[in-house]
């Protein structure tokens, strides 16, 4: 009776086992599918655009099934949505070492918001892109709850009485303003130089900063080169994208 119950217990641990390593198995094959998924919708979204990657070749490309995908992403969008939330949670940092810590945080928002803006101009796929998550409700939506909270820190002390919801109410403007920025390419009358000072003088006083202060921000990102500044943080973020999911950047940045 004693060998019975030793052995039963011997194959009950011993499937126990095999059931954790077959968890931890289908958990890595699902992060090797994970990665292959945002590898390939990287590159396709930056050589094609957004639009005109179909699901047909994120799938042949990728080469994972399709109810392995929805599994994941569930449709383009979530992968959008994954990219789109890695870059704001990023931008923001690489404004402020843009800007210094010596100055106020409004200089902050001026280099973040100059910098998407300037990035839509680096390559006509990557605009795509920034117009998507400017348009898709979901993906607006995020942007405008997690924007809020930084213009709450930002230009809480111009407006004392507003609360955090207000600041979202007033996001809700402009971040419509930036998507209308963006969407206009620049001419050689509309220069860059040009888009970037009307969007901020109206952004900015549209959260009441004094009018000296606002004529000193425009100043301070008139004389950086953004162009070249873009170029650098938009490598800094695929850098850090594909280390995060553990991909070659090899082909994949677009040149300005």
């Amino acid at each position: 009776m004693k060998n019975e119950c030793a052995s039963a217990t011997i194959g009950l641990q011993t499937k126990i086992v095999w059931q954790e390593g077959d968890r931890l198995a289908v958990r890595s094959d699902g992060l090797q599918t994970e990665k292959r998924i945002l590898q390939t919708c990287v590159r396709l979204f930056l050589e094609n655009g957004y639009r005109q990657t179909t699901m047909l070749q994120i799938l042949k490309e990728a080469q994972v099934s399709s109810s392995s995908f929805q599994n994941i992403f569930h449709s383009k969008d979530g992968v959008l949505m994954e990219l789109v939330k890695f870059m704001f949670e990023n931008q923001f940092g690489m404004a402020r070492n843009t800007a210094g810590a010596a100055l106020p945080p409004v200089y902050v928002y001026a280099v973040e918001t100059a910098l998407q803006i300037t990035l839509t101009e680096l390559n006509e796929n990557l605009r795509q892109i920034y117009l998507e998550a400017y348009t898709q409700e979901h993906l607006l939506d995020y942007i405008q709850r997690a924007t809020a909270q930084e213009l709450y820190r930002i230009f809480g002390p111009y407006q004392p009485e507003l609360t955090e919801q207000d600041f979202y109410e007033l996001e809700l403007g402009s971040a419509g303003l930036m998507r209308g920025y963006m969407a206009n390419p620049c001419t050689a009358e509309f220069t860059l130089e040009r888009k970037l000072n009307k969007f901020l003088t109206l952004a900015l006083r549209g959260y009441k900063v004094p009018e000296d202060e606002l004529q000193k921000v425009l100043s301070f990102v008139a004389g950086l080169d953004m162009r070249s500044i873009a170029q650098s943080v938009m490598e800094d973020l695929f850098r850090r994208l594909a280390m995060r999911y553990e991909f070659s950047l090899d082909g994949l940045l677009p040149r300005g």
